[in-house]
């Protein structure tokens, strides 16, 4: 079962920084930040080598890709939440400093183990055990309304690097690291503690409209992650629903609904809603 601490800390992302919980051992985002830098630094380059026994000495190239990984492995610090009547939310999530056990979610946790889920009612469930978003995206975010986003601060409990989580298709299965695999659901529907958490004007308006919502994944294999791991595509389902199309069907794309309701791929509470919105 999860413990829960409330801290007595200002609401929002530019509040000072407080005391995490005992329970769980976090270290600063800007320090995964560093420690990784040089993983997020393999972008697609070229080498060169002899081509021996050509004539004219000539060259084959060699490509390296880029490879995708989890930058850090995030967890609740819980807060008051005074946008909600459940009064506490974890949305204000810290790299935690070592391996974290990933499982399927008990009643208010997400599959991390250590990291909690308060406003039950609608979040958390197997369907929404975690939460990634890319870093790429987070840069973004960054730069537009001109202050450092650290990895967390969206509440995703995976910050991503070098794979493109709104173009993931509903379905599609990440091995991360050595075993635990997990499988993309749904994207996430921006809230109002997202909104009050993140203090811009109109954040739910313009979250909305970017589109790049980041998804949920279901536990497929348990196991432990960290940061730092390879994230590895093993599935790729034969449809073309991705994140993406799936957030803007739910939100300002209402003609994509009906793509949605032969996804088998979704879950079928969503299916529903995407039935029942299409009639």
């Amino acid at each position: 079962m999860c413990r829960v601490v409330v801290l007595p800390a200002p609401f929002g992302p530019s509040s000072p920084t407080t005391s995490p919980s005992p329970t769980v051992k976090l270290i600063p985002s800007t320090a995964v930040t560093a420690r990784n830098r040089l993983r997020r630094s393999r972008t697609s380059s070229a080498v060169t080598a002899p081509s021996f026994g050509r004539a004219g000495g000539s060259r084959n190239r060699i490509t390296l890709e880029r490879v995708a990984e989890v930058l850090s492995v995030n967890l609740a610090v819980p807060h008051s939440n005074p946008a909600k009547d459940v009064g506490v939310t974890g949305i204000d999530k810290r790299p935690a400093a070592g391996p974290v056990a990933v499982r399927a979610p008990d009643p208010g946790c997400s599959g991390l183990a250590g990291d909690q889920t308060f406003d039950v009612a609608h979040h958390g469930g197997g369907d929404q055990a975690v939460y990634a978003y890319a870093r790429e995206d987070l840069d973004e975010w960054a730069a537009e309304i001109g202050r450092s986003l650290p990895n967390g601060v969206f509440g995703e409990n995976l910050t991503t690097s070098g794979l493109d989580v709104t173009g993931t298709l509903i379905g599609e299965r990440w091995r991360i690291g050595s075993g635990v695999v997990l499988e993309v659901t749904v994207p996430r529907i921006p809230c109002r503690t997202f909104a009050h958490w993140m203090a811009e004007q109109g954040w739910i308006k313009r979250f909305t409209r970017r589109a790049r919502p980041g998804t949920y994944l279901r536990v497929v294999t348990p196991g432990e992650i960290s940061g730092g791991d390879p994230i590895t595509v093993v599935r790729r389902p034969d449809h073309d629903i991705t994140v993406g199309l799936t957030f803007r069907a739910l939100t300002l794309e209402p003609d994509l609904l009906p793509r949605l309701v032969d996804c088998a791929d979704l879950p079928d509470d969503v299916r529903a809603l995407a039935a029942r919105r299409a009639a």
